[in-house]
């Protein structure tokens, strides 16, 4: 079942602040306990139907369709897309886990998620069939999340290319021909490491826009500064990334700003007005759950230093699978709830 994208584009046309997650979902205790193809369907029809009981406008499919009982805490943000790749081994050395960690900016990773041995191919990596497997499990838009070849990059330790920005755009080449063929109403790029390193925006925005020239629909790009353990990995300033973020070619961001507090909204008065804004007004880093009435003046808040033709977009800062399902659920309810709120002028 293909979902036309065309009602999206129609509420952010009339100024509807629309709903959505940033992708990932607590993956259920009895999946990770009994894995199997057909608990991992039911798993997804529950976090598709938790999303739309939610009210969310916009969902996923928790990012369940990269789901490896083997890497069950990150939803496969690297292991699925690099541990798939021709060109990259995955055993490594003891020697090449220390030059790994030699390297600047991935202090955070104790060794790389493989080794670059040979030129980039798509292997055995297959995002179609993810897609193909759990859309007609919902009559809601669907997006389907893919992680930025720059941050993939960052994470292998090169033996090949002698050139990140290469093995990057080589990257990028293999994730666009498979987003081609991927009919989702709205396609996301997440990146939660450039906010360390901005000098590399420019390139690194070449190779987000190589994958995005697939997309068949709406394209957006999810940053942020890092969620893992609950923790801010980068470190940085939005103002920072603004050529960056001028540089993609793409219809709306998804950024953190309810962890980071709201006071660099301003700089994105210079966002060039093809890009609209979607704003997190829900903290993923803290189990106390936001009020709708909170979450209605965060919204209030940006709309009144932005314009009401900016903000177009809510969500969470960030996805969810750090949280326990019934936080995630409460967040989600308070979101939808918190903007309706502000939609219908009825803040406490």
């Amino acid at each position: 079942m293909s979902i036309n994208p065309s009602p999206i584009i129609s509420s952010i046309s009339s100024g509807h602040i629309l709903t959505t997650v940033v992708g990932s979902y607590p993956v259920p205790t009895w999946l990770s306990a009994r894995p199997s193809a057909p608990n991992l369907r039911d798993a997804v029809m529950v976090v598709m139907k938790t999303q739309e009981l939610a009210g969310i406008d916009v969902i996923s499919d928790g990012e369940l369709s990269r789901f490896d009982v083997n890497h069950p805490d990150t939803n496969g943000m690297i292991d699925f897309f690099v541990g798939s790749l021709d060109g990259v081994r995955t055993r490594l050395g003891l020697e090449e886990q220390a030059e790994f960690r030699s390297q600047p900016g991935m202090g955070f990773r104790t060794q790389p998620a493989g080794v670059v041995y040979n030129r980039i191919a798509a292997g055995t990596l297959n995002l179609p069939a993810g897609f193909e497997a759990f859309q007609a499990l919902t009559g809601r838009p669907l997006k389907f999340t893919v992680t930025s070849p720059y941050m993939l990059a960052k994470t292998l330790l090169d033996k090949h290319y002698g050139s990140r920005q290469q093995l990057a755009m080589d990257i990028a080449e293999v994730l666009r021909r498979q987003v081609a063929l991927i009919d989702a109403p709205v396609i996301q790029v997440d990146e939660a490491n450039l906010p360390g390193s901005p000098a590399d925006g420019e390139w690194a925005a070449d190779a987000i826009n190589c994958v995005l020239s697939g997309a068949r629909h709406m394209k957006g790009v999810h940053l942020c500064f890092g969620n893992y353990g609950g923790q801010t990995i980068q470190q940085g300033l939005f103002s920072n990334l603004l050529p960056f973020f001028n540089a993609l070619q793409c219809d709306h961001l998804v950024l953190e700003f309810a962890r980071r507090g709201y006071e660099e909204l301003a700089i994105f008065r210079d966002l060039k007005p093809s890009i609209s804004l979607g704003i997190g007004v829900v903290d993923i880093k803290d189990t106390q759950v936001e009020s709708p009435d909170e979450v209605a003046r965060r919204i209030e808040l940006a709309v009144h230093v932005l314009g009401t033709d900016r903000i177009r977009w809510v969500h969470p800062d960030c996805g969810f699978w750090m949280l326990p399902r019934s936080v995630a659920d409460r967040k989600m309810k308070a979101l939808v709830e918190g903007r309706n709120l502000y939609e219908r002028g009825s803040i406490v």
